[in-house]
């Protein structure tokens, strides 16, 4: 029998770098940040939740192949890359960068008074199957409880929408070699028996299915299935 292995990320308990003009909440080790029960989980390498202030930009690179998933909480941000790629991404879209070693890239949050929050993770990639590309993608949060897939890469990503008592199960694709991350975006969970409030975050492995119930209404939750190799 798999030893089941389950690691909870709260919240509170986030590193935070901050100017005046941006703050950023660390799931794990990141920048100046370091703290050795924060190491990476598998090939998920950045959890970090972002809030930019009114047309300011932040300007990023990636040190090895790395598949770059940028999810706007509130509001929409504007993207460039080194290459020359540009987007435009809003709450309700995800974009996918696969970015080459070396590969710089910028974020600028494109309103003259407003606030932005997004997510920014990165999964590190395999040099074997590594093809850099730029993809984004939609979703609909009226298609309430149910996980909607975001992305269906090397890594599985899903978003869901629920009310209050709504319960979801998801059947891991590999078991064997990957494992779960679960983010809780707005509202509460219960996880695989295990309290999430906003923000939280649990790490599973060695499971075959996720249990999960929406503890209050129009609940956010957020599911990576992530290679551990």
């Amino acid at each position: 029998m798999t030893q089941i292995e389950a690691t909870i990320f709260l919240a509170d308990q986030r590193g935070c770098s901050q100017t005046d003009w941006f703050r950023s909440f660390h799931g794990f080790n990141f920048g100046a940040y370091h703290n050795e029960h924060r190491q990476p989980f598998g090939r998920l390498r950045v959890f970090n939740d972002d809030t930019l202030a009114a047309e300011k930009s932040l300007k990023m690179q990636v040190d090895e192949n790395t598949e770059v998933i940028l999810l706007p909480l509130v509001g929409a941000i504007e993207y460039r890359n080194s290459l020359g790629d540009t987007g435009f991404v809003e709450a309700g879209q995800v974009q996918i960068l696969s970015a080459a070693k070396g590969m710089e890239y910028e974020i600028t949050n494109p309103y003259p008074d407003e606030l932005v929050n997004f997510l920014q993770i990165w999964l590190t990639g395999n040099e074997q199957e590594f093809t850099a590309s730029l993809i984004q993608n939609s979703f609909d949060f009226q298609q309430k409880n149910q996980l909607l897939p975001l992305i269906s890469t090397q890594t599985r990503a899903y978003i869901g929408r629920f009310g209050g008592r709504e319960e979801g199960i998801y059947e891991v694709q590999h078991p064997d070699t990957h494992g779960i991350f679960v983010f809780v975006i707005e509202g509460a969970f219960e996880v695989q028996n295990r309290l999430l409030h906003p923000r939280d975050g649990l790490a599973l492995q060695g499971v075959d299915t996720v249990d999960f119930e929406a503890l209050s209404n129009d609940a956010i939750l957020l599911l990576l299935e992530v290679s551990l190799a």
